[in-house]
């Protein structure tokens, strides 16, 4: 049953349809995995065994009739403390939302549980989704798969640590700025990050409305193309006889190379050259327009952020890690006007960006120029936690700047990760495209 723990969620699908796998008792491996894991505290916020064990009972009858919901029915997943759960506290991982209970599920939430899915909990998270690190002295930071001193990546750092550490099958999480595909890079796992508004953000804690986007973090392509249906109703893509011969990819060199550490720099020219050797056809591309945008990036995100979070915030600053604070009253400094020609600039460069990526598959850039950082550093170095965050999402915030969807997948090295970009609303095709690559990466 251990071996459960580090299956893929479509594999123990199969399993359950096959007969071989009892829900419920999937289940119990779960939850006596998390009570019995040392650093549990430090992923989930709150555990929801009453829920999943009836979930996990109402899936083993529907197995044994013949009358499965869907190919994930049974499969313990988790997720990020910002999906409202019905009579469940969701508190975003701030203080200033302590004690908030729901009376009704998130949607996405609802179409997981009609799928049939498993409610293990809710992890924890950056503060109100405004990190990139996932370090969050006010409730609790998670762990590195890799790296027992570093910190997991955020915002949805306890969806990350759940799956690598064998706690979940899967998490849910949200990408405002790479929060689903940092964690995901820096734990070895799948990530993908869907177009703004595939998914409705009904009953989902906000950061900033324009740019939130809610994703799988996962084990496998396959698993993000299933739960990717499951969470908004819909049929998973068909992955079957992809390949990546004759495949024509965009290496991104506008900003995405800056300062690359060792580690992801070489990860990333291995991959791609493993790539090449499958027959995959890559040119380097240089797009000015998001040179121009990624300074804009300031006022886009914090005066939205600022501006949905003010009134809480300034009731009761002290509540809040001082670093988040600070980055939220960022958005002070910025005009309505400035805030406006920001969005017009950002615009024209996505139209820019789409028209000079359009004879491309997808679009290739490493998924984060770093490594999991210190986490005793980052609480010790201001410098350090600002310029660190910054990095970290570095090449995240393109995608959710160009308004597309993105893919993250493990290089073979750890915490490192290739990410593939593709257009708005090409979600399964670069789900194709990246269960190819997924296969000659090996």
């Amino acid at each position: 049953m251990q071996d459960w723990l580090m299956m893929t969620a479509a594999d123990l699908g199969r399993g359950i349809a096959e007969g071989q796998i009892d829900p419920v008792d999937l289940c119990q491996t779960y939850l006596d995995a998390i009570d019995a894991h040392p650093l549990r505290d430090r992923i989930y916020a709150r555990v929801t065994a009453d829920r999943a064990l009836a979930e996990a009972l109402a899936a083993s009858e529907r197995a044994k009739s013949g009358h499965r919901l869907s190919p994930l029915d049974g499969v313990p997943v988790s997720w990020k403390d910002l999906f409202d759960t019905a009579g469940v506290a969701t508190e975003a991982g701030s203080k200033l939302l302590e004690g908030r209970v729901p009376d009704r599920d998130a949607v996405v939430l609802q179409n997981a549980t009609a799928a049939g899915l498993v409610c293990l909990g809710k992890t924890h998270m950056s503060e109100l989704a405004f990190s990139g690190l996932g370090h969050n002295p006010s409730t609790a930071t998670p762990p590195s798969v890799n790296d027992p001193d570093g910190v997991s990546g955020g915002s949805s750092s306890g969806a990350a640590a759940s799956v690598a550490f064998g706690l979940a099958a899967a998490g849910i999480g949200s990408d405002t700025g790479g929060s689903v595909r940092i964690p995901s890079a820096w734990n070895d796992l799948v990530g993908l990050k869907t177009t703004s508004d595939r998914l409705t953000l009904e009953g989902v804690v906000p950061l900033a409305l324009r740019f939130d986007t809610i994703g799988p973090l996962c084990r496998s392509v396959e698993d993000a193309g299933l739960l990717l249906a499951a969470l908004e109703g819909g049929k998973a893509a068909d992955l079957h006889h992809a390949d990546v011969e004759g495949r024509r990819f965009a290496r991104l060199t506008t900003v995405a190379l800056d300062d690359l550490r060792e580690a992801p720099a070489a990860a990333y020219a291995d991959a791609l050259a493993r790539l090449e050797a499958a027959g995959a056809i890559i040119e380097d591309i240089d797009v000015p327009e998001v040179n121009e945008v990624m300074p804009l990036s300031g006022c886009l995100y914090t005066t939205e952020a600022y501006g949905l979070w003010r009134d809480v915030i300034e009731a009761n600053p002290d509540k809040m890690f001082s670093e988040i604070l600070e980055r939220f009253r960022l958005g002070k400094g910025f005009s309505g006007p400035d805030y406006v020609a920001a969005w017009a600039t950002l615009h024209a460069a996505r139209e820019g960006f789409y028209a000079a990526t359009a004879g491309f598959d997808a679009v290739l850039l490493p998924t984060a120029p770093i490594l999991p950082p210190n986490l005793a550093r980052l609480t010790q170095d201001h410098d350090y936690y600002v310029s660190e965050n910054l990095l970290a999402l570095r090449n995240t915030r393109i995608g959710n700047l160009m308004g597309g969807c993105a893919l993250t997948l493990p290089t073979g090295t750890p915490s490192c990760g290739l990410m593939m970009m593709a257009p708005p609303n090409h979600e399964e095709r670069l789900l194709r495209l990246g269960a190819a690559v997924e296969e000659a990466l090996g």
